[in-house]
């Protein structure tokens, strides 16, 4: 298991074949990589996302520890980058490894679950017209509650 806060740009290509190296005893391995989208009706220039050094490894951690018990993974891998971002540049990727797809792909949507509205980061989009703190929606509290 892994999981990389980082500033630095992530190879997609890359990190997904270091990530299925070796398991040959998985039958599974399940990817989703998170872009930074544009806004439609206010042009996005960037996203600046904030975070603690040190809490945010540690919850990302526990999250991906009770993913890999809960859903018995053999592998689990979590980055997510902080710093400016522009649209389309990857902002987070998750990877599973089960011996069964089930379990890849339920602790694969569990951790992006997470990630998405309860994961210790502060993000605040900058347009032309301003920049605004980005809100928790009612849709990502209603995806991880079925967890």
């Amino acid at each position: 298991m892994r999981v990389s806060v980082q500033e630095a740009p992530f190879d997609l290509g890359r990190e997904s074949a270091a990530f299925a190296a070796g398991h040959v005893d998985m039958g599974a391995i399940v990817t989703f990589t998170g872009i930074v989208r544009d806004l439609p009706d206010d042009p996005m220039q960037a996203m600046e996302i904030e975070h603690y050094p040190g809490m945010t490894e540690a919850a990302l951690t526990d999250i991906a520890t009770q993913a890999m018990t809960r859903f018995s993974l053999g592998d689990a891998l979590v980055i997510h980058r902080y710093g400016r971002l522009v649209p389309g540049e990857l902002i987070m990727m998750v990877a599973t490894a089960a011996r069964h797809r089930k379990d890849a792909f339920e602790g694969a949507e569990f951790l992006m679950d997470y990630l998405k509205s309860r994961a210790p980061f502060w993000k605040r989009e900058i347009s032309a017209n301003g920049a605004a703190w980005v809100a928790a929606k009612d849709e990502d509290e209603a995806a991880l509650n079925r967890w």
